[in-house]
């Protein structure tokens, strides 16, 4: 991996090709970029790649700063694959099982597992009423899937017509309901509701307001699994970070860009924060769309995407994680596997709190992951590495949090909701710990509004609605990353990419048959 700063580039090579950030959605943008013969630079302001994606060691514990599983492992081989490599070769994939546990406040709990018949036996544990219904809801699923997934989101949806195409489809599959409501819709009982309609939370968006078509996460799950990979999420950045090296490209770490620059209309390269100018007819911003549109492109007209524009949009809630190492617990919590959810007292006001209100509740609901019981990499030995996350209001309601007074009271109520309910004298065993509050995500990802998972997926913040993936504001520019079509998630922004690499043609060294050049030394001013 490439440490150094770039210097100030004099002419552009034709075959150059810049990406800002090296979060999943560059680096997935990066290798696609050179699997078309494309030389590339990769810039990120962090000191390793990842993005969300990425880690810190802390007391010997890894904490893995974002994402956690891989749901849909075959679109990562498919990325190593275009690149002439073998993904499994470079990342070790384990199978979870269970999936999760989630339990509920009045002592209830739910399993999820990829197994039909353990799938059945849990729904009917729970509700007998329901398991037809369940069946329905799966089926379900797997129809938006085929739509949704397979279809709109591997497509470029930066035409109108593309969209207006669907709305037949979209009717007939009640796109109009929301996640919430089609759940219940096919299930009576409000513990099967909750554990089929929450998933919209982990890409940023309300269950009662983001549109159906986002139920067909159940059918990732059934079909394909959920995996981790050993070492962290940290581990497949890594990995992508080579393949972009061994293309030619290089990766450069701690280097703001301040600018993306533009000549004779259309993008010509970038300003980094010290100044130095790098060129290229090639720009992919893996940056929030927020933060491409309202600060990279604060000097060039914007007809789509103004600022105006970007305040009324609907972004998704806040994240409040506490990272926390524990001493000596690894034969302790036996109960408590890898991942593990913990529902508060209140679902649908919970949410409206966090989403409409602005308001941080006293209660909470808890996502909580212990790496350590499959990657014994992650903390000393006998001791265990743990995050928990909580959904919270971004910061750009009117009666905005103020986190410099009350991330410490926040974390003491998060730490009385474990040792209640899930981590019984977890404050004796504490040894190392972080916060990450939406004022973290605003300053070290450079979130609008410290938004945990940039705009938010309603119907109408998605396909044409959302930042294109071929920029409507700037010829030159493309975008990849969460927050343009088809949207969050690990499998969403590695669908970027491959919707992006669409767009982009092939280098011109590669257009006219001649050999790819080698990678070039960014030359001296």
């Amino acid at each position: 991996m490439t440490h150094s700063a770039p210097q100030t580039s004099r002419k552009t090579d034709p075959s150059h090709a810049i990406v800002i950030g090296a979060g999943l959605g560059g680096l997935a943008a990066a290798m696609r970029l050179g699997a078309k013969g494309w030389r590339v630079t990769v810039l990120d302001r962090l000191d390793r790649p990842g993005g969300r994606g990425s880690s810190i060691t802390q007391g010997g514990h890894r904490f893995d700063l974002g994402p956690t599983i891989v749901t849909v492992p075959q679109g990562l081989r498919e990325l190593w694959s275009a690149c002439g490599r073998d993904f499994d070769a470079d990342v070790t994939l384990v199978p979870m099982d269970p999936f999760y546990e989630i339990r509920f406040n009045d002592g209830q709990t739910f399993t999820a597992r990829q197994d039909d018949a353990a799938m059945q036996a849990e729904v009917a544990r729970i509700s007998p009423r329901d398991v037809a219904g369940y069946n329905r809801f799966l089926k379900d699923s797997e129809a938006r899937y085929w739509f949704g997934y397979e279809d709109l989101g591997k497509k470029p949806m930066h035409k109108l017509w593309d969209t207006l195409k669907v709305l037949p489809t979209f009717a007939m599959l009640r796109a109009d309901r929301s996640v919430y409501g089609h759940a219940a819709a096919r299930v009576r009982d409000e513990h099967l509701r909750f554990a089929l309609s929450f998933h919209p939370l982990f890409i940023g968006g309300d269950p009662f307001h983001v549109t159906s078509m986002y139920i067909l996460v159940s059918h990732l799950e059934k079909a394909f699994g959920v995996h981790y990979a050993m070492g962290g999420v940290q581990a497949i950045a890594a990995a992508m970070a080579r393949v972009i090296e061994g293309q030619g490209g290089q990766v450069l770490y701690n280097t703001d860009v301040d600018e993306i620059l533009t000549s004779e209309g259309r993008a010509s390269g970038v300003r980094l924060g010290d100044g130095q100018v790098l060129s290229a007819p090639v720009i992919v911003s893996n940056a929030d769309p927020g933060h491409t549109y309202g600060h990279l492109l604060r000097n060039s007209p914007r007809k789509r995407w103004t600022r105006a524009k970007l305040d009324r949009a609907r972004w998704s809630m806040g994240l409040y994680v506490w990272y926390f190492g524990t001493k000596g617990t690894k034969n302790l919590w036996r109960d408590v596997g890898h991942h593990s959810i913990v529902v508060g007292p209140r679902y649908r006001d919970h949410i409206k709190d966090i989403f409409i209100r602005g308001k941080l509740a006293e209660d909470m609901s808890l996502y909580v992951h212990r790496p350590s019981v499959t990657d014994p990499s992650c903390a000393p030995e006998g001791d265990d590495t743990f995050y928990a996350l909580s959904p919270v209001p971004h910061l750009g309601h009117d009666n905005g949090v103020d986190w410099a007074t009350e991330s410490e009271p926040y974390r003491q109520k998060m730490l009385k909701v474990l040792e209640d309910r899930l981590l019984p004298g977890l404050s004796d065993h504490i040894t190392e710990s972080l916060i990450f509050t939406p004022d973290t995500f605003r300053d070290r990802y450079l979130s609008p509004l410290g938004a945990g998972f940039s705009i938010e997926p309603r119907i109408l913040q998605s396909a044409w609605f959302r930042p294109h993936n071929i920029s409507e504001e700037l010829p030159g520019l493309w975008l990849a990353g969460a927050g343009t079509h088809p949207g969050a998630g690990v499998p969403g922004v590695i669908g970027t990419a491959e919707v992006m690499a669409q767009l982009v043609p092939d280098a011109p060294a590669r257009a006219t048959g001649a050999p790819t050049p080698a990678p070039l030394p960014l030359a001296a001013e």
